[in-house]
């Protein structure tokens, strides 16, 4: 049986996420920062006949959580077939390029860009153990440059500088990521769910977790004719290469 990690994965796009893995057959890990509301979805998953689900408690800002994780999946097995790095955090409103302090991007950056660097050092051993690794990470149309300085863009004046440039950051990690393992089995891409109804919206958007869920997974599971160091946002460019 194939794994994967979903970090960030205890409700919203995440969940529906291991759900999508889970019905494909594979056992997935449910990274959620409080083991608590993991379990709660894991038994939620279980009352729906799911259950090839396993809840991990993961922070990804914090190194010794991140370890420990390792640890207790990597006792389980020796191989890890998919990471799906979810977890985000929005950093509140407003978001200021002038007036932000450097601690709020920080607090960003942490969870955005460094949790994502951290967890995907912490398990490439086991990743590359696997004959069809595949990593995605979930990024945001909001971290286009291409959008943010077009001012035709609907989306022009809807600037968020703090969250904004960790998505970006986060692009052009994916993207050396992919040059790294380029000449390997893995596929690495960056995915933009859309703008979906979650809390993390506050159930404002134009996709359902379920569309979301399943255009992340998309990426999880293509073959080895699939993209690599790609970036995918198909509710804003369906069928079109999209603007970084």
């Amino acid at each position: 049986m194939k794994s994967a990690l979903v970090t960030g994965a205890n409700k919203g796009i995440g969940f529906e996420v291991v759900k999508i893995l889970a019905k494909k057959g594979f056992l997935v890990y449910l990274g959620s920062r409080n083991l608590k509301n993991g379990l709660s979805a894991v038994e939620k998953l279980k009352s729906q006949g799911i259950t090839n689900v396993e809840a991990i408690e993961l922070d990804v800002t914090n190194q010794e959580s991140i370890h420990s994780a390792y640890t207790t999946i990597s006792k389980k097995s020796d191989v890890l077939d998919v990471l799906v790095n979810n977890a985000g955090i929005s950093g509140g409103l407003p978001q200021s390029a002038l007036n932000a302090t450097t601690d709020q991007f920080r607090t960003v950056y942490e969870t955005n860009v460094f949790g994502v660097v951290s967890v995907t050092q912490a398990f490439i051993e086991l990743l590359k153990k696997s004959s069809e690794p595949r990593i995605v990470n979930v990024s945001s149309a909001m971290g286009s440059l291409t959008l943010a300085a077009d001012t035709s863009s609907a989306g022009y004046d809807n600037k968020m500088a703090l969250y904004q440039s960790s998505k970006t950051a986060l692009n052009m990690y994916t993207i050396n990521l992919a040059y790294e393992l380029r000449n390997t089995p893995f596929k690495v891409n960056v995915v933009c769910p859309g703008w979906t109804k979650t809390d993390f919206t506050d159930q404002q958007g134009t996709s359902t977790v379920e569309e979301a869920g399943q255009r992340i997974a998309k990426y999880a599971l293509i073959g080895q004719d699939g993209p690599t160091g790609e970036y995918f946002s198909e509710e804003y460019f369906p069928g079109t290469n999209c603007p970084w």
